[in-house]
């Protein structure tokens, strides 16, 4: 097959930046099979990467969208947008224990790097010790590594292996990387029942973004971008982009395409009204021509026993629209939980707020 020539471009420099939870050289490996030529650099980091793309060494970048995350104005400052996405492959987390969640023994003791999935381990299940690998180390008077999430998946998982913990938490892409024996047991965001068990992914989760000089040409872009991974990038950066790191290790957000079919199905076992409705349009047909976007997010309290969340299913072609209602409607929900409940009458007792955001 001859290379693919679009605006006279047949050959696309493509920096990569790579972290132990989101490999995203092996996303791009595909198109050498597909003739275009596509030749990726690594770089070390963001800093090094927009160097290299603001002085023309490369023609576009491709990182984990985490790490643009309050760095936007260093991008914007040297000339460059971000062009596309790539639709996340392994969102979700994985629990690496011999057992399921629901079969661990009481006290037994989990550890999970991330706020948000230790709020939820609370949630999914309680009588466990859930605690950061950096406490269970203070506590058992150990030396925590200081390395990056691989380097702390392998001492995690020397504690399993001698007995100290019962499992750990940790992204599909480290599992694979460390070879651990222990089985795995996916983190999912689907409960069996409604109101079940769930495990909304972390923000940004294996979401890779493409970054290029402003009037990159969009059809070279288009090439090696994909659209849902476009539409978690939009909902994403528009939701969550402003908040600081406290806040964020405490949202857990969830945006992928959806089939009607699949939408039918779900709302018909789980006897959910609302989501049938979605598939339906104003005069009652069920619009199974058009993809439809789901779109979750959530923010829980520090033992997980309150929580906060809102979900949407709406029609690609308005889901752009959508994400403003949502913004809106997500501020106003978060300021009302998390305010005292004011008395009806002076006699009432002070009530707290049903969730501290702070905390």
């Amino acid at each position: 097959m001859l290379p693919l020539e679009v605006d006279g471009l047949d050959e696309l420099k493509l920096a990569i930046i790579d972290t132990p939870d989101c490999s995203v050289t092996p996303q791009f490996e595909e198109f050498d099979e597909e003739g275009f030529i596509l030749t990726s650099i690594s770089a070390s980091d963001f800093t090094h990467a927009i160097s290299m793309l603001s002085e023309g060494d490369v023609d576009m970048l491709a990182m984990p969208a985490e790490l643009l995350h309050g760095k936007q104005i260093e991008m914007l400052s040297a000339g460059c947008e971000v062009v596309g996405a790539r639709t996340p492959r392994r969102p979700n987390l994985v629990l690496v224990s011999d057992d399921k969640l629901e079969y661990q023994p009481r006290l037994g003791i989990i550890l999970a790097e991330s706020a948000l999935v230790r709020r939820q381990i609370r949630r999914a299940r309680g009588g466990l010790r859930v605690l950061s690998p950096a406490a269970f180390a203070s506590i058992s008077e150990q030396d925590c590594p200081e390395g990056g999430s691989a380097e702390v998946a392998r001492w995690m998982e020397e504690m399993r292996r001698s007995g100290q913990i019962e499992g750990y938490i940790t992204s599909r892409a480290v599992y694979d990387s460390i070879g651990p024996t222990a089985r795995r047991h996916a983190l999912l965001p689907d409960p069996k029942d409604r109101g079940g068990v769930h495990f909304l992914p972390l923000p940004y989760a294996d979401l890779v973004i493409l970054i290029a000089r402003e009037r990159f040409p969009s059809s070279i872009s288009k090439l090696v971008s994909e659209t849902e991974g476009e539409t978690c990038w939009h909902i994403q950066d528009q939701m969550i982009s402003g908040l600081d790191s406290n806040m964020l290790e405490r949202i857990g957000i969830l945006v992928r395409h959806r089939q009607v079919r699949s939408l039918m199905k779900q709302a018909e076992e789980q006897r959910d009204l609302t989501l049938e409705q979605a598939c339906h349009d104003t005069e009652g047909e069920v619009t199974e021509g058009e993809v439809h976007v789901e779109f979750r997010i959530e923010v829980l309290s520090g033992n997980g026993r309150h929580t906060i969340g809102l979900d949407r299913v709406i029609k690609y072609s308005e889901f752009r629209h959508a994400t403003i209602s949502a913004i809106r409607d997500w501020d106003v929900l978060l300021q009302e939980a998390s305010r005292p409940v004011p008395k009806d009458f002076y006699t009432d007792e002070e009530a707290p707020a049903f969730i501290d955001l702070e905390e």
